[in-house]
Order: structure tokens, then C-alpha cells, then sequence
């Protein structure tokens, strides 16, 4: 029976007295809801038509857990169709499940730590922490159970590769079929709630990685959705012209639709309301602001609907952090809406990455290039030293035909010396040079190889390598500034002071505000010689703690414990400071000093 009372929403709205359907599909005759709840009848639950193509029905009584698709005529064909809202499917081909969101949050206050704090660990949920001995993948319970050694190993923030319903078993999970299901493989959308409230009971932020430049394109319902496509395009959902085109197949959605802008959006919103998340990393951007992912073709729909999604979250979910993965050098990205800017919060730095693994893969000493490290460090694209995320190792940088690099620096023995050395070099860079830092699952105790959605890290490494994981830990603390005496790796302000080409040294410092318990010097040795009693300037006057050696024996017995030490600022000028002091320090190694 059809009420002039109607439920708000889209797909399948459980509420107290039955369940509420409604869908979008302007070019249907009819459509009409079956299910295991009407024997999949046809003409059992006839949906109503609305204004602007959607269709409506309620069917008192009907309870969560219900199996159902909808049934759409045309004029040429009846087709059967997954729910596009669908918050539940059997899989990824199978039917849509009415989804219960309810869930027990109580004493879930968690807030993300300042961006400026935060550490962020990417992982893949399928082979993060799977120990199965099957063809299963990982699971979100089997994340939870590495959640304390995550905490005590410094990290407050994990970002989870894409987790949307995908074709298949095991997947990256950039080939989303059904972006508001979450994929069963991984345990589904209550296990996923389990997680990330268990994760915030640890101090832990949960950030997600979407995928909106694209959909599928394997097991795809919402290609020709209601029968309707111009050019056997992908009709409704997609632009039907030459901007459907991506490197992912013709599934470019329609960004200048409303109602797929909407479908966009109502995502983005389930994802930090209803499941509390805490920031969202967007997948290849450059490709919802671009048709070619250059900026000689601009996309003017993405780039509105990109400042249209920044603008709601900061009114409607402040404090949550936006990361695009852009990777043009576009400052314009993570500028202010209000500047004309797409708002995020950050995006990944490629100005980063490439120059710093180039400076630790490269064999030669005499071919890295120090100037290239310098600038690395200090890049920045606005007024916001932490508007960039800096990293060695991310599930691009460790596949598509890179490897992990410790595995590029020594191919036949990625866990000799140099691999030890200079993957640690990188690591200290990562946390020392002004931005968010980002490790990517097993970096921390030297997994090898290249990542593949089929090969579990090998945690067995972590013992082997306790003394990197401890280095890792160290470099964290620092950087975090638990002890209360390096707030400089936290500060806005960078400047390089020293570079000696010839040589492979550099040192820059770090400060907030300056003076005791900021103030941080950094030196690093990009040379397979050790230096002694190295002259540097230095920023104040006085005694400097050397709070951090990575030469030191602790972190691997085959590191050389080189016997650096703390050193005093004295009168006398170089690298125009009034001050200088002597600095020892081993082959390949990373000092950090502070006051």
C-alpha cells in the first residue's frame, strides 16, 4: 500500500515499520522491487514513479536481511539490476542485501590527532595480516590483532586501500563494483565498523582510500543501468561522449549529473557518519579534474564536484582529513575553496618520493644528487608545510614494475648492508623533513619484493628485524615529539643550511617557535664514507643533545655503531650562523640533535 508519507533516502531504508526502496532510473518504464521476501515476482511490488526519474515503494514489515534487486522494463527488455545504494550484496554479481546500519558506538570519541602529529600506515586488509594457509584473503579482525604492535610501534593513523564490494576474491581494490557495500571478503560492513572502533580504542585514526575516477569496470550494475546508453556508452551513471574514457576502461562517471554527483557525495558522507571514518585519501584525482590526467584538458565538473565534497565535509565533519593523490605538482589542489582552490587538506608529494628514492637506489655515491634531497625536503605547495604527504614506499611506488627499496637498492640481497643502510637513510628523511609521513605495510622491518594483492607480508621479518622495527619506532617518537625535546619535527619551518655536493652532506633544521626542546638539527650522510669532526654551523649557541645515531649497533648487528656523539656550538661563523661545532658521523647514516 502506497502512503502520501515517504521515507527519505536512496536504495533500501530499513525503518520501524518495513523497509522503504528507491532508485533512480529516468529511462525505465517500470521498475519494480524482487526478492527473496516475494519469490522474486515481477509483478508482486510495482515501485511507484516519482518526479525526475526515481521510483518509490515501502513494504511494511520487511526486516534487514533481506535479498532483493530491481526489476527494470524498457521498451526492447526487462533487465535485472543490483541496488546502486546498495550498503550489503551477497557478491559482487550476486543481490543486493537489506542492510541493518545500526551499530554500538558508544564511547567512541575518538578525534584524529592535528595533521602535524599524525603518522599513517597504508595497508591492503587482504594481505596485511593473512595467515591463512587457503586461497582466503585477510580479514579486518586479522588488522585488529596487529593493532597493538601498530600503536607501540609510534602510528596514529592507518589508511586502508580501497574496500568497496570488487570483482572477485582478492583485488587492490581500484576496480570498485558496488562503492557502498563493503567487500565480504574482507568480512563486511559490520566487521569493517568492528575495526574501526577497536582501532580508535587503541588512539588509532581510520582514513579510506575512495575511488571516484572510475567504477569497476568488471561486475558493474551500473553500467547502462535503466537500458539507456548513447555510442554503447555506459549510460546513466557515465559521461556518454570521449570523457568516459580513463586508463581503467569507459567508466568515467558523469560528474556534471547531479544525480551521480549526489550518488558521489551520499558515499562520501556514509563513510564518516555512519561509519565514522576519519579522513578519506581520493584515488587518482587527476582524472576527475582532467579528461587525460593532464592539465591540457581540464574537466570543470570534477573540479566543481572536488570543491563541492571538501566544502560539505569541513562544514559537516570538521577536523576529518581529505588527501588527494594528484601527483601533477598542482599547489591548486590542497589550496583554500575560497582561493578557487578544490580544498583538501593534503596531497601526496611526489616532489618527494622520486627524488629520495632516486638518492638511496642510486649505486654511485658520486651520482646522487644532493641538491635534489634538499629540495625534497623543503617543497612545500602552499603556506602549510603539512599540505603534503612524504613517503619511500606506497602500493604504486612498490609495483607496477618498482619494487620495495630495499629490494632496488640491492636486487639480489635485499637485506644486506647497503639495503639496510640507505632504506633506512629514506626512512629518516621521511620522518625528519616537513609533512605527513606515510609507511606503507611491512616497510618498517625491511619486506621485500613488489606488492601483489595475492602475497601476505612476511611477519616473520619483524623478528628478524627488530632492530629496524625499533629505528622505525625511534624515528617516530621523534618525530612525534613524545619525549618532549624535538617539537622542531613537528614545526612549520625548514631551512637547509648545509650542502656539500663533493661530499653527500646536508643538514637542515627544524623549529616551531626555536629555542630549547625545539630547535632540531638534522645531518645525513648520502656517502658510503664516514666523516670526522665535520664542521657545521649551527643555529644556537651551546650544548646539543644527540638524541638519534641510525649507525647505531641496537638497530642491526651488522651496522658499524659508529661512535658519534653530542656536540657544543661555538663562536665563530659558518653556514651564515654566528655558530659552528665538529660532527662524526658513519657511511649512510642519519644524526638528529636537538636542545
Amino acid at each position: 500500500m502506497i502512503t502520501n508519507i515517504k521515507i527519505k533516502g536512496m536504495g533500501s531504508i530499513l525503518h520501524p515499520n518495513g523497509v522503504a526502496f528507491r532508485v533512480w532510473a529516468p529511462n525505465a518504464d517500470r521498475v519494480s522491487v524482487i526478492g527473496s521476501f516475494n519469490n522474486w515476482n515481477g509483478g508482486a511490488s510495482p515501485m511507484a514513479s516519482e518526479s525526475n526519474g526515481f521510483w518509490y515503494l515501502d513494504i511494511p514489515q520487511l526486516q534487514a536481511g533481506a535479498e532483493y534487486k530491481y526489476l527494470i522494463a524498457t521498451p526492447g527488455k526487462q533487465i535485472e539490476r543490483i541496488d546502486p545504494y546498495a550498503r550489503e550484496v551477497t557478491h559482487s554479481v550476486g543481490n543486493a542485501v537489506v542492510h541493518d546500519p545500526s551499530f554500538d558506538w558508544q564511547g567512541d570519541d575518538f578525534a584524529i590527532a592535528p595533521w602535524n602529529e599524525l603518522i599513517i600506515y597504508e595497508l591492503h586488509v587482504g594481505t596485511f595480516n593473512d595467515q591463512n594457509n587457503d586461497d582466503t584473503s585477510g580479514k579486518f579482525s586479522s588488522i585488529s590483532a596487529r593493532l597493538a604492535y601498530l600503536k607501540k610501534l609510534g602510528i596514529n593513523a592507518i589508511q586502508v586501500m580501497p574496500i568497496g564490494e570488487f570483482a572477485g576474491e582478492r583485488s587492490w581494490g581500484y576496480n570498485p563494483a558496488h562503492i557502498f557495500s563493503v567487500e565480504k571478503a574482507y568480512g563486511g560492513p559490520l566487521a569493517f565498523k568492528q575495526f574501526i572502533k577497536q582501532a580508535h580504542s587503541h588512539g588509532i585514526a581510520v582514513i579510506l582510500d575512495v575511488v571516484y575516477n572510475h567504477f569497476g569496470p568488471s561486475d558493474l550494475d551500473l553500467w547502462q543501468f535503466d537500458g539507456w546508453s548513447e555510442g554503447d556508452r555506459g549510460g546513466i551513471y557515465f559521461y556518454n561522449d570521449d570523457r568516459s574514457h580513463t586508463p581503467w576502461g569507459e567508466t568515467r562517471p558523469d560528474y556534471g549529473r547531479e544525480e551521480v554527483r549526489q550518488y558521489i557525495v551520499d558515499n562520501i558522507l556514509m563513510w564518516l557518519g555512519e561509519y565514522h571514518i576519519d579522513g578519506l585519501r581520493f584515488d587518482c584525482t587527476q582524472f576527475i579534474r582532467t579528461v587525460n590526467g593532464f592539465e591540457d584538458r581540464n574537466l570543470p565538473d570534477g573540479w566543481s564536484l572536488l570543491q563541492r565534497i571538501n566544502l560539505e565535509i569541513s562544514q559537516r565533519f570538521p577536523g576529518k582529513i581529505t588527501i588527494a593523490e594528484d601527483l601533477q605538482n598542482n599547489k591548486w589542489v590542497t589550496k583554500d575553496i575560497g582561493a578557487g582552490g578544490a580544498g583538501f587538506g593534503c596531497q601526496w608529494d611526489p616532489m618527494f618520493v622520486h627524488p629520495i628514492r632516486r638518492a638511496v637506489i642510486t649505486t654511485v655515491d658520486e651520482q646522487r644528487s644532493l641538491h635534489a634531497v634538499g629540495d625534497a625536503i623543503t617543497y612545500r605547495y602552499n603556506d602549510d608545510a603539512f599540505d603534503r604527504v612524504i613517503y619511500s614506499e606506497s602500493h604504486d611506488e612498490v609495483a607496477n614494475g618498482q619494487a620495495r627499496v630495499p629490494q632496488e637498492i640491492s636486487p639480489n640481497n635485499p637485506k644486506d648492508w647497503y639495503a639496510q643502510k640507505r632504506s633506512t637513510l629514506a626512512a629518516a628523511m621521511i620522518f625528519t623533513a616537513p609533512g605527513i609521513p606515510m609507511l606503507f605495510q611491512g616497510q618498517e622491518f625491511l619486506e621485500s619484493g613488489w606488492f601483489r594483492d595475492t602475497v601476505p607480508v612476511d611477519w616473520e621479518q619483524r623478528h628478524e628485524f627488530f632492530g629496524i622495527v625499533r629505528l622505525y619506532r625511534d624515528l617516530i617518537r621523534l618525530r612525534r615529539n613524545l619525549d618532549g625535546f624535538s617539537r622542531g619535527l613537528s614545526g612549520q619551518f625548514t631551512q637547509v643550511f648545509h650542502l656539500n655536493e663533493n661530499q653527500k652532506m646536508i643538514a637542515f633544521h627544524r623549529w616551531e617557535q626555536g629555542g630549547e626542546k625545539d630547535d632540531v638539527v638534522v645531518v645525513a650522510n648520502f656517502a658510503n664514507e664516514p666523516r670526522y669532526n665535520y664542521i657545521l654551523g649551527l643555529p644556537a649557541e651551546g650544548f646539543w643533545a644527540l638524541r638519534f645515531n641510525s649507525d647505531w649497533q641496537g638497530y642491526s648487528n651488522i651496522f658499524g655503531n659508529f661512535p658519534s656523539t653530542d656536540t657544543r656550538a661555538e663562536s665563530g661563523g659558518y653556514d651564515n650562523f654566528p655558530w659552528h661545532g665538529l660532527v662524526s658521523i658513519g657511511p649512510y647514516s642519519v644524526l638528529i640533535f636537538s636542545r
